[in-house]
């Protein structure tokens, strides 16, 4: 599948887009950050 067609949402930290990543197939309803370094940030918020 080409990285356009993939699905995507935007992080609720930083506001940035992200696409679905193979990793999150079990669990991409659940996932609300881009990467560690915004969910490390939203527990210090």
């Amino acid at each position: 599948m080409k990285k356009k067609n993939l699905p995507s949402k935007i992080c609720i930290i930083c506001g940035r887009p992200f696409a679905w990543r193979k990793k999150w197939k079990s669990d991409w309803i659940n996932v609300k950050y881009c990467s560690k370094r915004c969910s490390n940030q939203s527990n210090l918020v």
